[in-house]
């Protein structure tokens, strides 16, 4: 199914080895001794704050739906930026077992899931090591590409029309060119992965906030896949906040960059310039454009925190889900007090299902049938029936109790 593979615009030829040399992709880093330096340290004290305020302002429980809900966000954004527009509420029919009957739909509803699932296992810690080890790397591509459907494991050469199938966690075999950009010659990769990891898996947290974007960038100019690099480097960045920043996986990059993706696609192509002149660096491709894509990349991280922290007030999140609680009790879709079970949640974090009698103030039998149907709209879970309940954030009721995290389906 090439129509939906808009992310596969190589020119991809035979592989010979053109004998690169890995210092021509530095600088890897804006050295302490730059003088662009100062401001994006600052930028990155300034995310460490927002980031460990932001979480720890949430409750555990929270945390933990929240995270659900990002991953939904961070796939669609992510897929989005390749042009795969697959609504939150379709990925979340998705993980539910409910696909479109369009073939294409479907397979982007599989795609998603993939996505989801590789980012879960990375929040829950299956990476082995820095997300910037070329194991990682290779780790993260194949959890993903193992899970995607039969048609979208084809790259095509737009000049032959040949397709070449894409391996989970294969480095490239083929040399290829991406619009412009001319990345290394496929027998090339494993020794600039090497030398990528050497750099980015050993920095200290500070550092590796601000090497971040630098990482993202070089991951993308190395193009280790045939298929995948931009979302493998998006998870990798993902990956790397979530162990240097403790972010909880709570906010997502994906949705900064999806909002201003002509800017970041732009930051990214200026990034594979090379340096203007002697006052550019001493690498040979331009420090000016990397400080500028990592001004833009840490910035874009604030914002999107400062955005969550926003919407998770507790007062103002309190009152868009007890306004629409009382809409759907009106509408007959709840039964009267449910509200007073998602009040409870909402101050509490989870409540134990023991006390949802008392919360309600009626008999045990009309707690149970209010819990039932909060449990069957997917606005409360519990991991059993006897496990305590905690509030979930529904990709269908986004719009509603976290406005402006994603578009409306209809939109």
């Amino acid at each position: 199914m090439t129509s939906i593979k808009q992310d596969i615009k190589t020119d991809i030829k035979a592989a010979v080895d053109r004998g690169e040399n890995v210092s021509s992709m530095e600088p890897l880093l804006i050295g302490s001794d730059s003088k662009h330096r100062p401001p994006l340290t600052d930028l990155a004290v300034e995310l460490v704050q927002q980031s460990a305020g932001f979480s720890r302002s949430l409750p555990v429980s929270l945390r933990s739906s929240l995270a659900d809900l990002v991953r939904a966000m961070n796939c669609y954004y992510s897929n989005l930026i390749e042009g795969h527009d697959t609504h939150p509420i379709d990925i979340e029919r998705a993980l539910k077992g409910d696909y479109s009957k369009n073939t294409e739909k479907r397979d982007l509803q599989l795609e998603a899931r993939a996505h989801i699932a590789v980012q879960q296992w990375i929040d829950e810690g299956g990476l082995k090591g820095p997300a910037t080890t070329a194991d990682s790397i290779t780790e993260i591509h194949r959890h993903f590409y193992e899970k995607l459907p039969e048609d979208l494991l084809w790259a095509e050469d737009p000049a032959t029309k040949e397709r070449i199938k894409v391996i989970p966690g294969e480095l490239r075999h083929r040399n290829v060119a991406v619009g412009r950009h001319i990345p290394i010659s496929a027998p090339a990769v494993p020794r600039f992965l090497k030398r990528y990891e050497e750099v980015y898996s050993k920095l200290g947290k500070t550092e590796t906030i601000i090497a971040t974007a630098a990482a993202h960038h070089r991951l993308a100019w190395i193009h280790p896949f045939l298929d995948g690099n931009g979302r493998v480097a998006r998870l990798v960045s993902h990956a790397t906040l979530l162990d240097a920043l403790d972010t909880g996986a709570v906010w997502s990059i994906a949705r900064g960059l999806a909002r201003s993706v002509n800017e970041y696609k732009s930051h990214l192509a200026a990034c594979d310039l090379q340096r203007r002149n002697d006052l550019d660096g001493r690498g040979k491709l331009s420090e000016e454009n990397l400080t500028e894509f990592t001004r833009f990349f840490l910035t874009v991280c604030i914002d999107q925190v400062k955005f969550m922290e926003r919407l998770m007030q507790p007062d103002q999140l309190r009152t868009r889900i007890l306004t629409w609680a009382d809409e759907e009790v009106r509408l007959g879709n709840l039964p009267p007090n449910a509200n007073s079970i998602l009040e409870a949640l909402l101050y509490r974090g989870e409540v134990p299902r023991g006390e949802t009698t008392a919360i309600i103030g009626t008999g045990e039998r009309q707690a149970r049938r209010v819990v039932s149907s909060l449990i069957d709209l997917g606005v409360v879970t519990s991991e059993s029936t006897r496990a305590p309940l905690r509030l979930a954030f529904p990709a269908a009721f986004a719009s509603r109790w976290m406005p402006g995290l994603f578009p409306s389906l209809a939109s």
